[in-house]
């Protein structure tokens, strides 16, 4: 069965290891375990902490990291160019998966890397970049995080938030409300044209942590026509610190009831979570698929989560 990750860390991670590959790596996710997971999409995000770099530039010098980040892709790309293509569209998916390769699709975790300045967007966009992660743990240009402080939480979009929202709509590009405040995600809900993605992100009242949904955003989110998709973290799936299939389960069941069988996908997190993971390579995806053939699901109802419903939001949100 086909798979859609919608979020690893891999790529900011392989950028400062020059000793490893996409091929032959000591992370969570590599070529030959994506192959023995059948995947059809990873998403690789581009990932960079401002707290990285000195202020007052570190959002400036995170931006230019990311140009590192996609190049780094370029390079692995290039060194397995049978087995990988990078995705910049729905044809450049369809083609890469009939020729037998993984597709690539690029995202960048951290909209405060755009600091302001809107044709940063577009240079993202040329650069092969389809989603973005408004916010990251800290407030930005765009609006403001999840916080354990509810009035942060209750913070929505800023006037340049609004902005790129509505940019973001006319390029085409995927809307990535995980990490956001409540505020901001009804702000998103609100304002956009198209199905918005959590692209890793599980259920509050499952596990009260601020990363994950309201039953009324999981609501929100289905009728808005998005996807939700299950992060591996312990902290967002139980508080044992334990990241076990048990616990996904749950989570995937709950999310189902909520936001409907066609809201509910696959978002990883791999590489950007440490931990006792029960699934700690992305080779393992079988453990998942077997939990929730014992639990009931169809074949049917795993292949949506698996990666029709990811598969649906790129048909209508990417070009």
């Amino acid at each position: 069965m086909k798979l859609i990750d919608m979020h690893c860390d891999t790529l900011s991670k392989l950028v400062l290891r020059d000793n490893e590959s996409l091929t032959t790596n000591t992370l969570c996710i590599d070529l030959n375990g994506l192959r023995r997971a059948d995947s059809m999409v990873q998403f690789f995000a581009c990932f960079a902490d401002k707290e990285d770099y000195r202020e007052p530039y570190s959002y400036d010098v995170a931006y230019h990291m990311i140009f590192r980040m996609i190049e780094r892709m370029r390079q692995e790309i290039s060194r397995a160019p049978d087995k990988i293509g990078l995705a910049r569209s729905n044809k450049e998916i369809m083609d890469n998966s009939k020729s037998g390769k993984i597709s690539a699709l690029l995202t960048v975790e951290e909209g405060g890397i755009l600091n302001g300045h809107l044709p940063r967007l577009d240079k993202l966009y040329q650069e092969g970049i389809r989603l973005i992660t408004l916010t990251w743990n800290y407030e930005n240009s765009l609006g403001y995080p999840n916080s354990s402080n509810s009035a942060v939480m209750q913070q929505g979009l800023k006037p340049f938030g609004f902005d790129v929202i509505k940019r973001m709509n006319e390029l085409k590009m995927l809307i990535d409300v995980s990490h956001l405040s409540d505020g901001g995600f009804w702000d998103v809900i609100r304002t956009t044209k198209y199905p918005v993605v959590a692209s890793h992100s599980n259920a509050r009242s499952l596990c009260d942590d601020q990363r994950n949904m309201t039953d009324e955003m999981l609501k929100a989110l289905g009728e808005n026509g998005g996807v939700a998709g299950l992060n591996f973290c312990d902290d967002f799936l139980n508080k044992n610190h334990r990241s076990d299939v048990e616990s996904m389960v749950k989570h995937i069941m709950y999310m189902l009831n909520l936001a409907g069988q066609d809201s509910v996908a696959i978002g990883t997190d791999l590489d950007g979570i440490e931990g006792d993971l029960e699934i700690n390579h992305i080779a393992k995806m079988e453990l998942l698929y077997s939990a929730l053939r014992k639990n009931g699901l169809t074949e049917t109802q795993i292949e949506k989560i698996w990666y029709k419903n990811a598969l649906r939001v790129l048909n209508e949100c990417m070009n």
